[in-house]
């Protein structure tokens, strides 16, 4: 198969390349690298530094007419996102309806989208399953529900086939230090620094981390199995970031306490996701668990 993947130069987006490749694919790297970067990406990779809502990328397009799409290009910062909502919803809506337009002029039988669980907003209940109501408290949630919206209506009106994977808090090796999602990153670089990390909401929140490599499964099964489903990518375990900081802590050997905050605008109390329907839908499992995660996350940024 012939794989597209947007955004394939940056944290998540490199992984799923090299998932991807392992499994056997062809697979085509698309990114504008404002995020990203080239050492990220495999070498086996094809990669094409290009903006996808150029019309370079559209010509480039219709030369690879790649069997299937992983969308994974976008704007990654929940606080900027509330500075700049204009700059969010062209990054992440306009380029978002662009690239199914070429999806469907190009016969793509596959199109897996990379949503987020900010779709959700503050939720009473949790774990959160797909059929919670979404409620989105900033920009980049309003943007990915709006995208998800987009992707339905091309699947009922153009027969698109897709998959819409709603990520919880990814970790691992080659995050960026930077946004609300990239804590594990921030925290571990802090102590390698020898700073003292803030805890924002006093490090009381739960959060649902799940390893990158796990999410880099789940996009690969999804272009296979779940059409035409929403799917919630989680471990499915609430973690407060207090666990993660003394997590980290032990494996660093740091000595010092964090300094405590309240949580920052946009940001959400207490959320975490039901991987139910993901698990028997992609027939995935995420298997990597939170002392494993950080211990690989900790060894990636002790030999950069």
């Amino acid at each position: 198969m012939i794989i597209l993947v947007t955004g394939g130069a940056g944290f998540i987006g490199s992984h799923v390349v090299e998932t991807s490749i392992d499994a056997g694919h062809v697979v085509h790297v698309a990114d504008d690298l404002s995020t990203g970067s080239t050492h990220k990406v495999s070498a086996l990779a094809a990669f094409h530094h290009v903006d996808i809502g150029s019309d370079t990328f559209r010509e480039l397009f219709g030369e690879i007419r790649p069997d299937a799409v992983i969308h994974m290009a976008a704007q990654i910062n929940v606080t900027a996102s509330m500075s700049n909502p204009v700059f969010d919803a062209e990054a992440g809506i306009i380029n978002t309806i662009r690239l199914l337009d070429l999806c469907v002029a190009n016969d793509v039988g596959r199109f897996v989208f990379a949503s987020s669980a900010a779709v959700y907003g503050a939720t009473e209940t949790i774990p959160v399953d797909e059929t919670f109501q979404c409620n989105p408290l900033s920009p980049y949630g309003v943007s990915k529900l709006a995208c998800e919206e987009y992707v339905k209506l091309y699947g009922r009106s153009h027969g698109l086939p897709f998959v819409i994977l709603r990520n919880s808090n990814v970790y691992g090796p080659r995050q960026i230090a930077q946004g609300e999602c990239g804590v594990c990153a921030i925290l571990t670089q802090q102590m390698i620094r020898g700073e003292i990390p803030t805890l924002y909401g006093h490090g009381n929140p739960l959060r649902d981390y799940i390893y990158v490599d796990d999410v880099a499964g789940a996009n690969l099964a999804a272009l296979t199995h779940g059409d035409g489903s929403t799917l919630n990518v989680s471990s499915g375990e609430g973690v407060s970031v207090r666990v993660i900081f003394d997590r980290l802590k032990e494996f660093l050997e740091f000595g010092d306490e964090p300094r405590l905050a309240p949580l920052r605008p946009g940001e959400i109390e207490n959320t975490y996701l039901s991987n139910q329907r993901a698990i028997e839908a992609l027939c995935w499992n995420p298997e990597t668990n939170l002392s494993d995660g950080l211990r690989l996350t900790v060894d990636h940024f002790r030999t950069r």
